[in-house]
């Protein structure tokens, strides 16, 4: 290939299925049995974002001791996952699987850098586990998207430079985490900001070979 790309690195909520919808229903649970003002522009920016950043913007500068905050999140995530037990794998996005399956024909290795501490659940559920080589959720590095540490981390037990794997993202900071951990991106969805090496509404009816000379023709 004319990137000579080892490996292709995906993340989670946004790109392979639509569980965004699934936080933002719990997160506004929450807000309204706080009595919290809770905005859909709040949920955009948290984004790519870790659990704990994205409490901060849900609080919106509401001082709350380390115990109820530590509730908050405990409380959110019991919610999540009892809407993921609904989750099935027809809920993949189109074309994700077909392009991790013409990533493996043209042998290279697949990987996921997600922010959610649920990732392996929702891959368990999407039936998609066996299909990555290498998973990294929001408890695998400490820094978060938008620093490019779990893209890194993820490339480093892949074997592979940043240079020759290709990361597809749908949020700002995970858009940035790609870039500035020197991978090539594709942003996924129209709300990962500029900066993507390309850019489409989704996977669905778009192949391996046409990202990169996407790419190359940028």
């Amino acid at each position: 290939m004319n990137l000579s790309l080892q490996a292709l690195i995906f993340d989670l909520d946004g790109v392979i299925t639509d569980t965004p919808v699934l936080h933002y229903e719990t997160w506004r649970r929450l807000a309204a049995e706080e009595m919290i003002h809770f905005t859909p522009e709040q949920y955009h920016r948290m984004q790519g974002l870790s659990r704990r950043a994205s409490l901060d913007i849900f609080l919106d500068g509401r001082y709350v001791s380390e115990e109820l905050a530590q509730s908050y999140m405990a409380r959110k995530n019991r919610y999540f996952l009892e809407l993921l037990e609904g989750l099935t794998p027809e809920r993949c996005f189109p074309g994700v699987r077909e392009m991790i399956a013409e990533g493996r024909g043209a042998g290279l290795k697949i990987g996921l850098g997600s922010s959610s501490q649920n990732a392996k659940g929702v891959l368990e559920r999407l039936g998609l586990t066996p299909s990555f080589d290498v998973i990294a959720d929001g408890n695998t590095v400490t820094r978060a998207k938008p620093a490019p540490d779990i893209f890194l981390w993820v490339a480093g037990q892949l074997g592979v430079e940043p240079g020759r794997a290709l990361v597809f993202e749908d949020s700002v900071a995970g858009l940035r985490a790609a870039l500035d951990g020197g991978f090539w991106a594709v942003g996924i969805g129209g709300k990962h900001g500029p900066g993507a090496h390309v850019a489409v509404e989704s996977l669905a009816g778009w192949g391996l070979g046409e990202l990169v000379g996407e790419i190359v023709r940028s």
